[in-house]
Order: C-alpha cells, then sequence, then structure tokens
C-alpha cells in the first residue's frame, strides 16, 4: 500500500478545483495566494458548466505550470457532467495533453486517456474494491472517495486497493451532492439554462435554499447541489490517519481558503490540536458545520443541524 496505516501517518493536502464562477482576476489572485500556503497537490479546470468561459484550457495549462513550479503538483479537473458534442471535443483537447495528470470527472475521459495514469474524482461512481480493481488496470492512479461513502466503506475500500492507488477524501467544503442537466440558479432567477446571463456569477459560494421553517440545508450552484453546512472532516482526523487516507481535498470557498488549509497543516504536523482547529474553522463556514456522511448517521443525531446525510 502506498501509505502507512497507522496514527503517526500524515496524509498530504490538495486543493480542488473551483466549484463556481468567479471573474478571472479574483481566480488568478486566488491560486497565486494559494500557491504560498502548504497544499501538495492543486486540480485546476471547470467540472461545473462549460458555458463557463473566464478560463480557457490554455489558461489552465499555464496556472499548472506555476503549479509546477512552486513545487506542487497540478492535476487538470474535467466536467463531471458531459452533454454535448461541443463537451465531448474540449474533454478530448484536454486529455490530449499529457503534460499533467488529468482527474476525470466523467468516465468518457477514459476513452482519450489511453492507458495514462489519471485519478477518478468523486462524480465517478466508485463504490467497490471491483471498481477499483478495475479502473487500477486502466491507469487509475488515485481516487477521490465519492462524498456519500462513510468511514466503513472508505475502510474496506483501502483495505482492498490495488498496490500504488492514492485515496483522497473530500474534507473541506460545500459537498457536491449532484447534478442535474438543467441550471437551478438560473431557474432561481426566472431564466433559462440557454440565456442563463452567468447569473452564477452573482453567488460566489452558492444560492442558499431554506427549508419552510427558514434552515439552510442546500446551496444551487449552477446544475450542481450542494450542501449548505460546510464538510468538515477535521474533527475526525486519527481516523482519517489510522486508516492511512493519502491526501485531503479542501474545496476553495471565496473567503479564507488559504486560512483553512494552514490550520489543517498546522493540525497534521501537530502544532495544533484538531479540536483547536475545528473551531476556527467553524468562523469561515457561513451555514455551520457537517461531517456529512462520515459517521452514517443523519446531522439530527449528533448534534449538528446544517448536516447533510
Amino acid at each position: 500500500m502506498s501509505a502507512l496505516n497507522t496514527p503517526a501517518h500524515r496524509p498530504r493536502l490538495s486543493l480542488g478545483p473551483i466549484l463556481y464562477l468567479w471573474p478571472r482576476e479574483q481566480v488568478l489572485d486566488f491560486y497565486a495566494e494559494l500557491l504560498e500556503t502548504p497544499v501538495d497537490v492543486v486540480y485546476l479546470g471547470e467540472t461545473i458548466c462549460s458555458k463557463r468561459r473566464q478560463l480557457k484550457p490554455e489558461d489552465y495549462w499555464e496556472l499548472a505550470e506555476r503549479v509546477t513550479a512552486a513545487g506542487k503538483q497540478a492535476v487538470i479537473s474535467t466536467l463531471a457532467l458531459i452533454e454535448s458534442d461541443g463537451e465531448l471535443k474540449t474533454l478530448k483537447r484536454i486529455c490530449a495533453d499529457e503534460r499533467f495528470m488529468i482527474e476525470a470527472g466523467d468516465l468518457a475521459a477514459l476513452d482519450f486517456l489511453e492507458g495514462r495514469p489519471f485519478v477518478a474524482g468523486h462524480s465517478i461512481n466508485l463504490y467497490n474494491h471491483r471498481t477499483l480493481a478495475f479502473l487500477a488496470e486502466r491507469g487509475l492512479k488515485r481516487w477521490v472517495m465519492p462524498v456519500e461513502l462513510g468511514r466503513d466503506t472508505a475502510a474496506d475500500l483501502l483495505k482492498h486497493r490495488p498496490e500504488g492507488v492514492e485515496c483522497e477524501l473530500f474534507a473541506f467544503g460545500r459537498l457536491p451532492l449532484a447534478y442535474s442537466a438543467r441550471c437551478f440558479t438560473a431557474y432561481n432567477r426566472g431564466l433559462g439554462k440557454d440565456n442563463c446571463e452567468f447569473c452564477c456569477g452573482d453567488y460566489p459560494d452558492g444560492v442558499l435554499v431554506t427549508t419552510q421553517e427558514g434552515q439552510e440545508f442546500l446551496s444551487l450552484n449552477g446544475i450542481q447541489t450542494q450542501s449548505a453546512g460546510t464538510h468538515n472532516l477535521l474533527a475526525s482526523l486519527d481516523e482519517v490517519r489510522a486508516l492511512g487516507v493519502d491526501l485531503l481535498r479542501i474545496s476553495p470557498q471565496s473567503k479564507h481558503t488559504a486560512d483553512v488549509v494552514r490550520t489543517f497543516a498546522d493540525c497534521l504536523t501537530g502544532d495544533l490540536d484538531p479540536a483547536e482547529g475545528t473551531a476556527r474553522l467553524s468562523g469561515w463556514a457561513p451555514s455551520g458545520l457537517c461531517d456529512g456522511y462520515w459517521t452514517g448517521q443523519s446531522g439530527y443525531q449528533v448534534g449538528m443541524p446544517a448536516a447533510i446525510g
């Protein structure tokens, strides 16, 4: 196995792709700041909507060069939902560039990777060790655990993972729960998907959805539905270490992402207690923290009303 299954094991930190529509300059400034943090792997690319064209593949390749020059691994991420011939052509073009590893958001990417090493994104339904072995034969080097799987399934998959395949957990950020052919953000504004006016750019962290009782429970991000609560596994760091997880993914948010990275890093090195780190993170989670599906219990049962799963 690629990780030591001991409590002293120290997972590396990764920065997931930006899931929201931010202005070009904000994106460039964001990465300039994050390259100064102790993150080890940086994922770049558009994974939600092909209409978001503030940055083109050439821009992401240039950013990937900067990431590499900073001593970090750059990975190019692809769309989680392929809906058109144009998106398929763009996917083929991205996969044709062999300078950087690809994170496949959809299995269609495998048709263009020709056995090259790749990462399976959390949007791929990798639920059992047979699928893990099947993809490993086709070049899988790392998989991001689907967020709807908990620690028991993670333990089973890690026990049976093929040699040389790394496991990455979505450790911080609003949980990506579902994708749709329709754009809920546009619908919320009374617009159609084809004439959306890029209104998702008005919501740098998604559109919060509340229940009739006024409780925040979902966030809309274009075609993606997310949790309102910010998923956080820092409080479960000892469990994660014991399982031998290789990477912890921090999903970008419009504010305090660099602070989140440094807080995780300080807890991993032992300079900060995870309980204190979690308290610090709670101040950067607009709708509160949750532990998602990790424990297999409803968030209400563990006293976290913002939790999903």
